[in-house]
């Protein structure tokens, strides 16, 4: 097995990103042909052909995007080591929107990792639905937005990743319960409400809402007390609570999306693009 060095994978990611060996080079303290160089041996190791020149454009092959997207996740990982062993100089602020059902995964592990790498950037998250986020007011008042997308080919640009929606309840209800199934959901607006009404509607299944709570910690806790069936991302599932196995009763609710984005992306602010890219690398 091959071990890729990471100074040329560097060079690979920096020069696609500035589409230039020169700009590349002054940015990695090396002059272009070095550059070059490094280019050339990452394709040598890997026998394939990364970067189309012609003339003075660059284009990636079709291997090129893969290993590219690698790249950046080992880089990722790998200053994210280094960090943790050093004292990070990054400085900021980052207001941080994700959605509710998303705080149990994402603050203890991930963004908790994030701080403990990066000490002097302080975190600001907002928990709401996805919809509130991605207002033009939820634009405004976060750098990043973690949202969840109804359809994820239209956010292809964004998207981080896609995850299946699932039926989930209690440990000890009683799935075969005779209808009308009773539904725990938050307010209008929530995908997961939306799929779950869809999905019921069109297999003619009778449904309720018993329990309409916009906060996650009330739909658990609702849910535990073996009240009735909610629909989350298969990820964010709570261990407290099982996963209802799809069956005539209770259908495939597809996928859903999963996007980050970069409100501030056309400012350079080192804290908001290094969480992003941590974000990427440890969602995908």
């Amino acid at each position: 097995m091959k071990n890729l060095p990471m100074d040329l994978l560097r060079a690979f990611v920096t020069v696609v990103e500035f589409n230039s060996f020169t700009k590349a080079g002054d940015l990695l303290g090396r002059s272009q042909p070095a550059i070059s160089l490094q280019i050339n041996r990452l394709e040598g190791m890997l026998d394939e052909t990364l970067l189309i020149r012609d003339g003075k454009n660059l284009s990636l092959s079709s291997t090129g995007e893969s290993i590219y997207d690698y790249a950046k996740q080992i880089l990722s990982l790998n200053d994210l080591a280094v960090s943790e062993c050093t004292k990070s100089t990054v400085m900021g602020k980052v207001r941080l929107g994700i959605p509710s059902e998303f705080a149990t995964i994402l603050l203890p592990k991930i963004v908790g990792r994030f701080a403990k790498a990066y000490p002097n950037v302080t975190l600001e998250v907002n928990c709401e639905l996805s919809k509130t986020l991605l207002s033009r007011s939820g634009k405004a008042a976060h750098d990043l937005i973690l949202a969840l997308q109804n359809n994820p080919l239209e956010e292809s640009e964004n998207l981080v990743k896609t995850d299946n929606l699932v039926w989930v309840s209690g440990p000890e209800y009683n799935a075969q319960k005779p209808p009308p199934m009773p539904l725990i959901v938050a307010p209008e607006g929530c995908i997961y409400r939306q799929r779950a009404i869809r999905v019921l509607k069109k297999i003619k299944q009778p449904w309720q809402i018993v329990y309409n709570i916009p906060d996650l910690t009330g739909i658990q806790y609702a849910i535990q007390e073996g009240l009735g069936v909610t629909v989350l991302a298969k990820s964010t599932v709570p261990e407290n609570l099982k996963i209802i196995p799809h069956s005539q009763r209770y259908p495939d609710l597809g996928t859903v999306g999963i996007s980050l984005l970069n409100v501030r992306k056309n400012t350079k602010n080192q804290a908001i693009d290094l969480l992003a890219e941590f974000l990427r690398t440890s969602l995908a």
